[in-house]
């Protein structure tokens, strides 16, 4: 019975492990179900609406206007969050966590997105830094 519940273990965690995500997704889409476009638009955080929807690196992506919507598909890039959408600062520290839409910044035209305010205060203390470590650490922790 210990080896059979093992082995279940071992292939949950391996399979649990193969199932990283390279976008931070709920149930609600990427980000929460935040507009990404409107972070820069609006420099605020804004709940987008199921229907304007996109779908992209295999994650819903929703918005709260069609010309922000329009603005992604033109080009994803410049408005989806660094790192996917997780915790900047997690990141940085080698490990992926859950994000607060309501913790966000903009930092040289990147959107950045930490677990909590809390955290996004700890972050802003030495940004540089933590954005430097996690661009270094962000291949490795999504493939781990």
């Amino acid at each position: 019975m210990k080896t059979a519940t093992f082995i279940f273990l071992f292939v949950f965690c391996l399979i649990a492990s193969a199932q990283k995500s390279p976008v931070y997704v709920t149930k609600v889409g990427a980000i929460k179900g935040y507009d990404p476009v409107a972070y820069f638009k609006e420099g605020k955080a804004v709940k987008g609406h199921e229907t304007y929807t996109y779908k992209w690196k295999d994650a819903d992506w929703h918005f709260s206007t069609v010309e922000n919507m329009e603005a992604f598909k033109a080009d994803p890039e410049k408005y989806a969050p660094q790192f996917g959408g997780y915790c900047a600062y997690g990141v940085s520290k080698g490990a992926l966590y859950k994000i607060e839409p309501e913790a966000w910044k903009i930092v040289e035209g990147k959107l950045y997105l930490n677990y909590s305010k809390g955290i996004q205060e700890k972050w802003e203390e030495n940004q540089a830094e933590f954005i430097k470590k996690a661009e270094a650490n962000w291949p490795k922790v999504i493939e781990e």
